[in-house]
């Protein structure tokens, strides 16, 4: 993984296959986010484009800030690759805005269908991170095992229920582009656990442009602080961070289980299907569950199959 231009570098990073692909990855990558599955940072590791997008966003600091001074505008831009965030957000903006009417009626109205598709991105998300890890080691195996340890209690833990008002928005957001970022961790899945995601997803379908911009300030701020030190993190200790994001993600399939029943806690645990069905005198849709699990297990690996760069 290659380090931030140095100091007044401006020089072109490579394609990542045209406008058009990046768009696309845009798309994959806001569709991503919109649901508590797999995460954005997983689909830029996956088609090919994450280095180039943790160095982007490396890039601004004070060199970024020296050119804008001196007027040099132009130079600015190119230096912290401005052609390709803005047409990734515009891919990523433009996906958020068109699923999140889709996925909040889909989770009132399909909810255990819903999440065994969430299930099965994951599960396939953990395998092929699990595959990146480079060699197995010691301090690797410890990473993996306590990721997934301290994924299973946070997601057996109650929800925290942030203040929906303005610092629980700009709180939510800053964690939560911190995790998108991240090869392995779901950004709305962060927002499930702080208690936002319903909160979040309202403002987005709503368009409230106040709790949105609040939400939008503090993941600038996530950005700014965030990726910068993960680019450095990757790059010196690949290994022991691809074990504990592989295993925070498999950890963290307790929390997408689709058969789960409220506990005095306040929180949703995981139960077989039969239990489940007897406590909710539904049925359990098993067959069409596990063939959602293998569908979002599968589009994960034609992902890596379409764009995937094994120098990534």
């Amino acid at each position: 993984m290659s380090d931030a231009p140095a100091d007044g570098e401006t020089s072109p990073r490579p394609a990542a296959g045209g406008l058009g692909g990046i768009f696309i990855r845009g798309l994959l990558m806001g569709a991503a986010d919109v649901v508590p599955g797999v995460s954005g940072g997983t689909i830029a590791f996956i088609t090919g484009i994450y280095d180039r997008l943790l160095g982007a966003l490396s890039a601004f600091g004070l060199p970024a800030l020296r050119l804008l001074l001196a007027g040099r505008w132009g130079e600015a831009f190119r230096h912290v690759d401005g052609a390709f965030l803005l047409v990734l957000l515009a891919g990523i903006a433009t996906s958020v805005a068109t699923l999140a009417h889709l996925i909040g009626w889909l989770l009132e109205a399909h909810p255990v269908l819903l999440w065994a598709f969430f299930f099965g991105l994951i599960a396939g998300s953990a395998l092929w991170l699990l595959r990146r890890v480079p060699h197995w080691n010691g301090a690797i195996a410890l990473a993996l095992a306590g990721g997934l340890i301290a994924a299973a209690v946070i997601s057996l833990s109650p929800a925290v229920r942030l203040d929906g008002g303005a610092a629980g928005l700009f709180f939510a957001g800053f964690l939560a582009i911190c995790a998108m970022i991240l090869p392995g961790v779901s950004g709305s899945f962060i927002l499930v656990l702080l208690g936002m995601y319903d909160r979040v997803l309202a403002a987005v379908e709503s368009f409230d442009a106040v709790a949105l911009g609040l939400f939008a300030a503090g993941a600038a701020c996530g950005l700014l602080t965030f990726s910068r030190f993960l680019h450095w993190l990757l790059h010196r200790f690949h290994g022991p961070c691809m074990g504990l994001l592989t295993g925070f993600l498999a950890g963290s399939l307790l929390a997408v289980w689709p058969w789960k029943l409220a506990a005095e806690g306040g929180q949703a645990l995981p139960v077989l299907p039969g239990a489940w069905a007897a406590a909710q005198g539904a049925a359990p849709q098993l067959l069409p569950s596990f063939l959602l699990m293998a569908a979002g297990a599968a589009l994960v690996w034609q992902l890596e199959r379409r764009w995937g760069d094994p120098g990534t």
